[in-house]
């Protein structure tokens, strides 16, 4: 149900200089989704009355980001005066003046906050009658972050951020996690107060904290159980540590879901990934995006997947595929390469060095083996032989080719599309299918074989080829002698 009572505002509106990155630091990923996008599925999760996203770097690229067809969620645009003060203050503009509630701030690059946690932190302000709460956590090194600074009395008197923190601050290893419960009432009142003297010139929304301490308001901070949760992604190397830690919590949900995943160190799920019990997963493997598995398949090693579905029973091996459909009790691998647009049905092969791109192979089809698969729809019980390549691409259109049921062909084939192979047809080894082949006839590019004699001492002299051949061929004469003697 919707908590009425509550908003909450996403700061999702700074360019993060320390990435040096062309792209926006909120929309860097891990586990499949920009930071950004994590910190609006938790807001999701605690179902407030309103969701407000301020933006400005990357404006269009952060707002299609955050966008979805949530009505409660809205996009704000930061003006020019810079500061999360001021981000938080256009985003209250955008709010009922009537909403008496309490408001959430988030940010945009704290990735790693789940909703249970949360819940937490808004009960605690709720129950404390405090005018703001700050989520803090304990850092062994606490450097690049704003520091918490309490009373004697244990209440926090105010945030000091590091480039103007003294040296007596910033030895505290008490940190700001830039998540934050305020009652909406006095937030409204003190945000129009902030100004930017200080050292970024900007308009701090921590600045908020020591004007409700100056009004004789309390302010609370509850310490996060698990520093990491708090961890903020400012550079690369932070960017790696959040994806590690989101990994390993995604990797331990499956784990006690019912999921065998031999190797978590080398494992990578993605968010979104969907998995059925009693999956095996083995080490080297990646599991990203959408990607659905059924119970029973064993995915890995060095395995990597990205938006496939795998049925029941099936077997995924050393194989790169990409928005692949692998039916239940297939194969495939080692060594696969399965691009957009596969489909291989129930009990189907695609085997070591194949390569498929926009193909539907049949149920109990298979393509064992050195092959590429363009382009193409395979019948029910096909074998294609060592070195089938479909020939769709004629410099100017793609072309399909069609293969029937119970088609077996033989080694070495190019189909060299359109062309279509009938139902029980079989081709020859060495074959260049041309035209297409009626149901049940055999397919045979037949030409005479022609040796010519002396080519290699002659084109090649001086040559180890020549000289072992001219060899050989003298030794052929003198059997040839010898045996015109004995007859």
């Amino acid at each position: 149900m919707t908590d009425t009572q509550l908003a909450i505002v996403i700061l999702a509106a700074g360019q993060g200089t320390r990435m040096k990155s062309s792209l926006p630091k909120v929309l860097h990923p891990i586990a499949g989704r920009p930071l950004v996008g994590h910190v609006v599925a938790t807001a999701r999760a605690l179902s407030a009355q309103y969701v407000r996203v301020v933006v400005r770097h990357e404006r269009d690229r952060v707002a299609e980001a955050v966008q979805d067809d949530g009505a409660d969620l809205e996009v704000v645009d930061q003006d020019e005066i810079p500061g999360t003060g001021r981000a938080v203050e256009v985003a209250l503009e955008r709010i009922p003046s009537e909403f008496g509630g309490d408001v959430l701030v988030l940010s945009g690059d704290v990735p790693l906050l789940e909703a249970d946690a949360l819940r937490a932190l808004i009960e605690t302000h709720r129950a404390s009658g405090a005018a703001a709460t700050v989520l803090s956590a304990q850092m062994s090194d606490p450097t690049g972050y704003g520091r918490v600074i309490r009373g004697a009395d244990g209440t926090v008197e105010r945030i000091v951020e590091q480039k103007d923190a003294s040296p007596d601050e910033a030895a505290v290893d008490e940190i700001n996690a830039g998540v934050y419960v305020f009652r909406a009432a006095p937030l409204r009142t003190h945000i129009r107060r902030l100004t930017t003297a200080n050292a970024q010139g900007e308009r701090y929304l921590t600045d908020v904290i020591g004007l409700l301490r100056g009004e004789g308001e309390t302010v609370a901070a509850s310490v996060a159980p698990d520093p990491r949760v708090a961890l903020g992604v400012n550079d690369r190397v932070q960017l790696a540590e959040a994806a590690a830690i989101l990994n390993a919590r995604i990797v331990r949900r499956w784990q006690l879901e019912g999921v065998t995943i031999l190797d978590p160190a080398t494992t990578w799920i993605d968010e979104d990934v969907v998995l059925a019990r009693d999956v095996t997963i083995l080490p080297n493997t990646q599991v990203l995006r959408a990607s659905t598995v059924a119970s029973g398949a064993v995915i890995g090693p060095d395995t990597t997947l990205v938006g496939c579905e795998v049925g029941e029973d099936a077997t995924v091996k050393r194989t790169d595929a990409t928005l692949a459909v692998i039916g239940a009790r297939a194969t495939v691998g080692p060594w696969s390469y399965l691009r957009p647009g596969t489909y291989l049905g129930a009990d189907g092969k695609i085997g070591t060095f194949v390569e498929t791109k926009n193909s539907t192979i049949g149920e109990r089809s298979k393509v064992p083996h050195l092959s590429y698969v363009g382009d193409t729809t395979i019948g029910t019980g096909v074998n294609l032989g060592a070195g089938a390549i479909t020939a769709n691409y004629d410099d100017l259109a793609k072309h399909r080719t069609e293969i029937g049921d119970e088609v077996h062909t033989g080694s070495h084939n190019v189909f060299v599309a359109p062309v279509r192979i009938g139902d029980g047809a079989k081709t020859g080894a060495g074959a260049v299918i041309r035209k297409d082949v009626p149901p049940g006839a055999l397919a045979l590019s037949v030409a005479p074989q022609r040796n010519v004699e002396g080519w290699v001492e002659k084109n090649r002299q001086g040559t180890e080829a020549a000289r072992v051949a001219a060899a050989a061929r003298g030794a052929e004469k003198a059997d040839d002698g010898s045996q015109e003697q004995d007859d």
